[in-house]
């Protein structure tokens, strides 16, 4: 039996709804069943499971409620900026790390590692895992994973987490990260060097498939102000990361101005590049080569 591969979907910055992923993964459930049958490979539906990890589930009330109390002060101008930059903007300055337990920064972790516990019991607890993160989803992924990576003995929520884990919670068969319009250049601002990028495929992934063949590519579009390009942050993130692809994305309103940052998973030239992505991931850990 073919092994599946387990894709985790992670929205970006702003008031998200719980089903935010289901026409991206809807469209590459199509693209993905077009693709396989033309090529030839047998479709069952079960090749790949998804899983999206509604992160905003720990600010989105928050927020309204900020919303809320700055208007009790009187009239406020350009209101509907004010309450994108609470939503959007409230989301990354929310999520920063502090000193204290329980912080918002563990809160979205937790979130992330139930969404794989889920994830891993549906598609099994060994199997490859694939991330596709927009935005502020590429920023928490990339500090997930380091945690997981870097430093698991040394914090404190994810000892707790780890316990009696599978090999998709713990990170170890992450083998594919597609980045979307990530805005992770900026963060490099936090640190004097920023040198010690995640590891894409994870370290014990071709342990466990040693024919597996995973990579970190990331999209940006020229237009999109928060999405960037991220080898030439420094030698480590050109090692890391196996491409940075400059895509036109989005309809003719938008793919020529920074609201080509939210149309990302609506484009069709993306879905196809995730869709031969996964494919081409799913062939190599079973091990299998036809023209493709």
């Amino acid at each position: 039996m073919a092994q599946s591969i387990a894709v985790a979907v992670i929205h970006g910055a702003g008031i998200q709804k719980e089903d935010f992923a289901e026409i991206l993964i809807e469209n590459l459930q199509k693209h993905i069943q077009t693709r396989m049958r033309r090529s030839g490979l047998p479709f069952t539906s079960k090749e790949f499971v998804f899983q999206p990890v509604h992160w905003g589930v720990v600010f989105n009330d928050k927020e309204r409620e900020l919303w809320e109390d700055v208007q009790k002060g009187g009239p406020l101008n350009f209101t509907r900026l004010r309450k994108f930059f609470i939503e959007f903007l409230g989301d990354a300055i929310a999520y920063q790390p502090t000193m204290r337990r329980h912080q918002n920064y563990e809160r979205v972790h937790e979130v992330y590692s139930h969404a794989l516990k889920e994830l891993s019991q549906k598609a099994g607890k060994d199997a490859p895992l694939t991330i596709i993160g927009h935005s502020l989803g590429t920023v928490i992924t990339s500090n997930f994973f380091y945690d997981l990576q870097e430093r698991p003995q040394q914090t404190d929520y994810l000892t707790e987490m780890l316990e009696n884990a599978s090999s998709i919670e713990k990170g170890e068969t992450f083998a594919q990260f597609i980045s979307l319009g990530s805005p992770l250049a900026l963060w490099s601002l936090r640190y004097a060097s920023f040198d010690r990028p995640i590891q894409v495929p994870a370290p014990q992934f071709n342990t466990i498939y040693p024919t597996g063949k995973g990579s970190w590519i990331n999209l940006y579009d020229r237009d999109d102000i928060l999405g960037y390009p991220l080898r030439t942050l420094s030698k480590a993130y050109e090692q890391a990361v196996e491409e940075d692809r400059e895509m036109n994305v989005g309809n003719l309103l938008k793919n020529w101005n920074p609201a080509s940052h939210f149309e990302y998973v609506k484009d069709k030239d993306i879905l196809d590049l995730i869709t031969e992505k996964l494919i081409r991931l799913w062939l190599s850990v079973n091990d299998s080569n036809p023209e493709f």
